[in-house]
């Protein structure tokens, strides 16, 4: 669905107001939950606007538009998860063709490309974007795509996204990035030249741990249209359900990451001057290897804090001793959340060039308070 003509309007505006017209026959601010499988037609293949809630439902069009507005698209395609969404962005892909991923990505990315699309003839190698030089000779005369994140997972690293795109750009490839961690309040890759975003809806962007979505979010008007015919022909949709949680959600998106990321830097903050943490990764950080970067292509920071302990079984327990910090996977909730990736989010991952350190300990902050948070992790840590 193509976003809407807004540009003068403020990103906070049109969280609230992009696609989000007043129902017209009764007047309801809140876009309603259109729950229907089909849609009577005016007369045989005459649909008013739908015909069949896979190919479209107004719910589902109103999250798009929206999307679409706050990340700068001409057009976003909502999908049942994250994991949804990039499956049928690479089914663009052809056998033979070739993937760039960035060396410290999601696991489930990994395995998507590692165990299911390496079936059907379609490689990858991981490397570090960081280094464009690394980067340009990755790339191969079949590479298609060069897929990074920035703020990576679990790392944080972050990636000069600009330059990713102009290096991916003179080799005819395409530049995607998951934003899912940034959110497009806080970095918005099209406008650096990157060609597609992908979203886990089911983090910041729904916001309160109680849907599962993805999206993509594109300008390119031939990739938008073969998009929309797989969207329809693969059928991995969301329901109206989890598109209207995730609408309200969008809706306090701004509010919800200034909070988000004034936690994260106090609770980086705090862990570095802790004796059992030997290293703290968050780019709010002005020795972070990726602060001026981030700096320069984020509003702020974001709401993820890394950091590692001095063994695996330390991890553990502090992982297990947290009473505000729930123990959980996923992220990006008013919730403070915290795992251990090596057994769980990125357990994917282990005994590949992205497996991560079984001392390292991922925080998702919440929009607690700030201090009670740090007196959880003080207590954790003791």
């Amino acid at each position: 669905m193509s976003a809407p003509e807004d540009e003068g309007q403020r990103f906070e505006t049109r969280a609230i107001h992009a696609g989000q017209d007043p129902e017209p026959q009764y007047g309801a601010v809140n876009v309603p939950i259109f729950q229907t499988s089909t849609y009577a037609q005016e007369g045989v293949g005459r649909p008013k606007r739908f015909d069949y809630a896979r190919g479209g439902n107004p719910t589902r069009e109103a999250l798009e538009t929206v999307l679409a507005s706050l990340e700068g698209g001409r057009a976003a395609f909502c999908f049942a998860s994250g994991m949804a969404a990039e499956t049928t962005l690479l089914l663009l892909l052809r056998p033979g063709d070739h993937v760039v991923l960035g060396d410290d990505a999601y696991g489930g990315t990994y395995r998507l490309l590692a165990r299911v699309l390496s079936q059907w003839d379609v490689s990858f190698d991981t490397v570090d974007l960081a280094d464009q030089e690394v980067l340009r000779k990755a790339i191969r005369e079949e590479t298609r795509v060069v897929w990074a994140e920035s703020p990576t997972n679990p790392l944080l690293k972050v990636v000069d996204l600009a330059e990713v795109a102009r290096v991916t750009h003179e080799a005819g490839a395409l530049c995607v990035v998951d934003n899912t961690f940034a959110t497009p309040y806080l970095q918005r890759p099209l406008e650096l030249g990157c060609d597609v975003v992908v979203h886990s809806v089911t983090k910041y962007l729904g916001g309160h741990s109680d849907l599962v979505g993805g999206a993509v979010v594109l300008n390119d008007p031939d990739m938008s249209e073969r998009l929309a015919f797989l969207q329809n022909a693969v059928g991995a949709v969301p329901g109206p359900m989890d598109c209207y949680l995730a609408l309200r959600g969008v809706k306090t998106l701004a509010l919800r990451m200034q909070a988000h990321c004034r936690g994260a830097r106090a609770v980086a903050e705090f862990l570095r001057g802790q004796p059992k943490v030997t290293g703290v990764r968050y780019p709010g950080l002005e020795d972070d290897p990726g602060h001026e970067v981030a700096k320069r292509q984020m509003l702020d920071f974001g709401g993820m804090v890394s950091f590692e302990v001095q063994t695996a079984e330390e991890a553990v327990s502090v992982a297990e001793s947290t009473k505000l910090f729930f123990l959980g996977e996923s992220l990006g909730g008013v919730e403070s959340l915290i795992e251990v990736p090596a057994p769980m989010t990125h357990a994917s991952v282990a005994g590949s060039s992205l497996e991560v350190s079984d001392r390292l300990i991922r925080l998702s902050v919440g929009i607690e308070h700030p201090d009670d948070l740090i007196e959880d992790l003080r207590q954790a840590l003791a």
